[in-house]
């Protein structure tokens, strides 16, 4: 970066004609002449320049802070207190800023990992780039996906940081405006209670300290970081099967989702076939609200008859009753097993089907 900085503040000074350089946060001085401040000059005008707001002039010299109020980035200076000096130290720190900030970008490992996440890096380069910025190939590491559904992500990036501060095993990544990443790194063996219990403190932390609703999808452990990439589309996958299926949980985990994930991946002329070949006679349109919620009491109940009917608070006889209605609508007992499970896939893909899932 510094022979980058000199070869720019060598080039303006050929072009200006007038001394020029920067100052560091450390006080170092990088110019186009050696010993052009003493170090007396350097601390005071650290000391009085260190909050970035406009120009400066002190003992012949003008100054441009750059940075913000919590990091002073460096100090650039030009020759003389007139209206070429002023402009010659903007498009100084103008430059440098944005060498900065492509510098930062490609050598940053937080950018390195959100490439892998997003399939932005050649498989091939991927080890040869964790090698360059020291990034432990072979370690369990799991992607969180945040789904931030009031508001924006910017609001809980900083939190999120300050519950994972070790920057070398946890990254925090800015998807977009409502989608913020955590990938974290896990003990071996990390099971999924585990997991969910790590999702769960961050829903907490967030609700608490932002005020923020969110949803969290949980990726499965990988153990090359390669196999990011997966992870991140998993956790991705969650979150969309869980707002078709488990719309009432705010925390979904890809290895917990069972049929829907099977159901998310069939094509939906597919899913329209199978309603058609299973409901010949009426579809389950024909259900009204009470026939529905007893179907559903029916199924958590494992098919229990006695227990049914005394959580909807009816007779045995009448849950029967229903239950004969049910087979004669739609062709299908639900007191038999294999029927009863083919028409909860039925119900399943049906509300796939009226989602419009937009998938990732």
């Amino acid at each position: 970066m510094s022979r980058i900085y000199q070869n720019v503040i060598t080039q303006l000074k050929e072009l200006y004609g007038r001394e020029i350089g920067i100052i560091d946060n450390a006080g170092t001085v990088t110019s186009s002449a050696y010993g052009i401040l003493d170090a007396a000059t350097t601390e005071h005008i650290l000391k009085k320049y260190a909050d970035p707001a406009a120009y400066y002039s002190y003992n012949g010299f003008t100054y441009k802070p750059v940075g913000n109020r919590n990091k002073l980035d460096f100090i650039a200076f030009c020759e003389g207190v007139d209206e070429t000096a002023r402009t010659c130290c903007g498009v100084l720190a103008i430059t440098l800023s944005n060498i900065k900030i492509f510098h930062d970008e490609k050598y940053d490992k937080t950018n390195l990992v959100k490439n892998i996440l997003l399939d932005n890096i050649l498989p091939g380069d991927i080890l040869i780039k964790a090698k360059e910025f020291h990034l432990n190939v072979y370690v369990s590491r799991v992607c969180f996906l945040i789904h931030i559904s009031e508001g924006t992500s910017f609001s809980i990036y900083d939190i999120l940081q300050n519950m994972f501060p070790e920057k070398d095993k946890n990254f925090i990544i800015n998807i977009d405006e409502h989608y913020v990443a955590l990938v974290k790194e896990v003990k071996e063996g990390t099971d999924i209670k585990e997991l969910d219990k790590i999702a769960r403190t961050v829903l907490d932390t967030l609700h608490a300290e932002a005020f923020v609703n969110v949803y969290v999808g949980v990726g499965s452990v990988c153990e090359n970081i390669r196999d990011l990439a997966r992870s991140y589309k998993e956790s991705q996958i969650a979150l969309e099967v869980g707002r078709v299926f488990e719309s009432d949980k705010q925390i979904v985990n890809f290895e917990t989702l069972g049929i829907g994930r099977l159901i998310y991946q069939l094509p939906t002329t597919l899913c329209e076939l199978f309603l058609d070949e299973v409901f010949k006679k009426e579809s389950l349109d024909a259900l009204d609200q009470e026939t529905i919620l007893t179907i559903q009491k029916f199924f958590k109940h494992n098919l229990n008859v006695s227990e049914t009917a005394r959580e909807l608070f009816v007779h045995r006889n009448t849950l029967v009753y229903r239950l004969d209605k049910i087979e004669k609508i739609t062709g299908l007992d639900l007191r038999e097993f294999d029927q009863s499970v083919t028409f909860k896939v039925a119900m399943m893909v049906k509300k796939y089907l009226e989602s419009n899932t937009v998938k990732f």
